[in-house]
């Protein structure tokens, strides 16, 4: 939220109340999707909030999840937040997944989605990195943060 210029207009649609608190000071327009509280990750989840989002579009997703492997994916360790997930990928036409190192290569239980189902993950991980070459022959398309 902080690379968001406050001034910036548009709707952001979550399922974060941390997310959408932290936009209290911005101009854009917040729609929260609600639903049971998964207190891990603090994010609404289960089948309340799947209809909520099976209602809304968006232009773009920046998804998170817990482990982004070569052979598994992309992962998450709830299986209603990876039906979460996939709902809200599924209802927006380019979808992100932030990728920080300690993700990279690690794998969690549930799967969300097949690596080349999604525009690009954007990671931090140095272009030499032997993982990166795997996560590409995979199908993933990588795009450097920073």
């Amino acid at each position: 939220m902080h690379a968001l210029p406050r001034t910036q207009p548009g709707t952001i649609i979550t399922h974060s109340p941390t997310i959408a608190a932290a936009l209290l000071d911005h101009a854009v327009d917040v729609l929260v999707i609600g639903g049971r509280l998964f207190k891990h990750s603090a994010v609404a989840s289960g089948a309340a909030a799947v209809e909520a989002a099976n209602r809304v579009s968006a232009d773009v997703l920046f998804l998170g999840v817990t482990g982004i492997h070569p052979q598994a994916g992309l992962t998450t360790g709830d299986a209603d937040e990876a039906a979460m997930k996939r709902t809200l990928a599924s209802r927006a036409a380019e979808t992100y997944v932030l990728g920080s190192a300690e993700k990279i290569g690690t794998a969690s239980r549930y799967e969300v989605l097949p690596l080349d189902a999604v525009t690009a993950v954007i990671t931090d991980v140095a272009p030499e990195d032997a993982i990166i070459g795997d996560l590409e022959r995979a199908g993933a398309a990588l795009r450097r943060a920073g």
